[in-house]
């Protein structure tokens, strides 16, 4: 059974009835939040919305994405863009062949974002080109002790 296969059965078998239970992934699965504009796409704010249909995908972006989902990899696109762009964002994925799990709209605006989570968040930021991800060595503000 491939990875992808094991991971969608996974998933399946955590919803018990109609309540949904929040899986834990396999630690071989990563559970990618992608930001669209600018990062997949040019920066299209909230305020040019008429330009949100005819933006063109970076195409290293649209193959990295579709590769790390067909390795069974979830991938949620997180966007600062409001409600009233799901359709026309939710359309353009479409048009444009992303492959996704989810999309989550409302992502506060701004870019110095500070994560506090009860899991490990790992951020990585989007410099111009999509490629496989490497291990470096950075580093980062924690609690004190």
């Amino acid at each position: 059974m491939s990875d992808k296969t094991e991971n969608d059965k996974f998933l399946k078998e955590t919803i018990a009835g109609d309540q949904h239970v929040s899986p834990m992934l396999p630690d071989h699965i990563k559970n990618y939040l992608i930001d669209i504009d600018g990062t997949v796409t040019e920066d299209v704010p909230n305020e040019e919305p008429e330009r949100m249909a005819t933006c063109k995908p970076f195409e290293d972006a649209l193959k990295t994405i579709n590769k790390w989902y067909e390795d069974g990899h979830r991938i949620c696109f997180f966007t600062s863009r409001t409600e009233d762009h799901r359709e026309v964002t939710e359309n353009w994925l479409q048009k444009h062949g992303f492959k996704y799990h989810s999309l989550l709209m409302g992502k506060p605006r701004g870019g110095n974002y500070h994560w506090i989570d009860n899991h490990l968040v790992k951020a990585t930021r989007y410099k111009g080109k999509f490629t496989d991800l490497v291990m470096k060595n950075v580093n980062i503000q924690v609690f004190k002790d």
